[in-house]
């Protein structure tokens, strides 16, 4: 990612590094030849970490921090939002802290006030961990500038990310329609499915693509870290109108059909699909393509 020298590498401390997030993050630096610690409460799963609480820094938790080059917080919000200030002033002068976050607007604030001189940047995954980052979309938030913080967005884009800067009120915005709306529909479908009481069975040999489709994403996120998809919802401060305005669709919807007006449902359709703008036909052959893998239903009991 960034060496020091031409000899010496970059020393990078992931805090958190037992999760998902964090522990993609600490294998990426590994794999530019960074030296890497993991910090956190918990030792991860088949590696080791240096315990303990970012928070409350004991001193070997200290001296990493002093010594690193960059501090990754792949850390819940509450926790993010204590640690900032501890550790801005447990790291040398022009380190780089770097947080994970799916929620930015209260992040940058407590980044501009505990920690002003601080180059500081944000990402955000927008994907599960497990499925790699080659590809896929990472947003980024720079909280405060500097070569440091390019150099890191950079190896982001050599990972295979795809970065999308935004500004911080920006990103919740975008993230309230993209995680928490998406996430809302999906539950919302999965709730009303259950109280038709159709037999899983028949749902499974019955099913149409778009049905399928939905159904998987249902799995998905339904079997997900309950946790996870809560503070998606209930941390994002744009979260609770991207719920409105999916309830409002429905009952607008509703109201179209027992209006039985067909012109009406037809400019309800051309509004509902305006959003994909001079992307919808991209879109629809998108669908295409996954619809033609869709041509058996799901064997009981595979993989999730």
């Amino acid at each position: 990612m960034m060496t020091r020298t031409d000899s010496e590498a970059a020393q990078v401390a992931v805090v958190g590094g037992a999760g998902a997030v964090g522990a993609m993050l600490a294998a990426l630096a590994r794999s530019d030849g960074d030296e890497v610690t993991v910090i956190d409460r918990v030792r991860p799963d088949g590696g080791a970490a240096l315990i303990g609480d970012v928070t409350a820094p004991s001193g070997p938790v200290r001296a990493v921090l002093a010594d690193a080059d960059t501090v990754v917080l792949a850390l819940p919000e509450t926790v993010a939002v204590a640690a900032v200030p501890v550790v801005d002033r447990a790291m040398r002068r022009g380190a780089l802290l770097v947080e994970t976050l799916s929620v930015k607007t209260r992040i940058h604030q407590a980044l501009r006030d505990g920690a002003p001189e601080r180059p500081a940047v944000g990402i955000n995954p927008m994907f599960a961990p497990g499925l790699g980052m080659a590809g896929r979309p990472v947003a980024a938030v720079v909280h405060h500038p500097g070569p440091v913080v390019d150099r890191y967005l950079d190896a982001v884009g050599s990972w295979g990310g795809r970065v999308v800067r935004l500004d911080a009120a920006e990103h919740d915005r975008v993230t309230a329609s993209t995680q928490a709306l998406t996430h809302a529909a999906v539950l919302a479908f999965g709730l009303a499915l259950a109280d038709t009481g159709v037999d899983s069975t028949v749902l499974a040999a019955t099913a149409p693509p778009p049905h399928t489709t939905l159904l998987a994403l249902l799995a998905r996120v339904g079997s997900g870290v309950p946790e996870v998809y809560h503070d998606v919802q209930a941390g994002n401060p744009a979260a609770s109108e991207a719920r409105k305005a999916l309830a409002s669709a429905l009952t607008r919807l509703s109201e179209t059909v027992e209006r039985g007006d067909d012109r009406a449902f037809a400019d309800l359709m051309a509004d509902a699909v305006r959003p994909l703008g001079d992307r919808l036909a991209g879109y629809r052959a998108t669908c295409a393509a996954v619809f033609e893998q869709l041509r058996d239903p799901p064997p009981e009991g595979g993989s999730p």
